[in-house]
């Protein structure tokens, strides 16, 4: 009876895990610019905000490595790769947004700058996202 118990829990598990990457998906959609307000207009991309979730969610990919089923893998993987196009997409087309990013009371962490750069085989028509910490 215990195994039955154990598949259940593991499905619904399965389920909130999708939905956390989805809610966090959500938001940094929001932040792209990519979702309606609830007045219908769409507002500013703040890339910054944008940033923040889509690094909270290589945080999750990064911290859960080998432990999601291919379903799970597969979903967290095709959002970060969704979510990052857009975000090249919305930085090369819109100024840098001036909000800043509250920091944290405790620990500030470094600072992140995400560059795009071609790729020299293929002249440019390919693009990598890249991140450094530091100033």
């Amino acid at each position: 009876m215990s195994e039955v118990q154990h598949s259940t829990n593991s499905g619904e598990m399965a389920q909130r895990f999708v939905e956390l990457v989805m809610m966090q998906a959500q938001q940094a959609a929001m932040f792209l610019g990519q979702l309606p307000a609830p007045d219908g207009s769409h507002p500013e991309p703040n890339l910054e905000y944008a940033r923040l979730f889509i690094d909270q969610l290589e945080m999750l990919q990064e911290k859960t490595r080998g432990n999601l089923s291919n379903e799970e893998s597969q979903v967290l993987g095709g959002v970060l790769s969704d979510l990052r196009l857009a975000f090249v997409k919305a930085s090369s087309g819109a100024p840098h947004q001036a909000t800043p990013v509250p920091a944290p009371e405790a620990a500030p962490e470094p600072a992140v700058q995400t560059t795009v750069q071609g790729n020299e085989d293929d002249s440019g028509s390919r693009k990598r996202f890249t991140k450094s910490y530091g100033s």
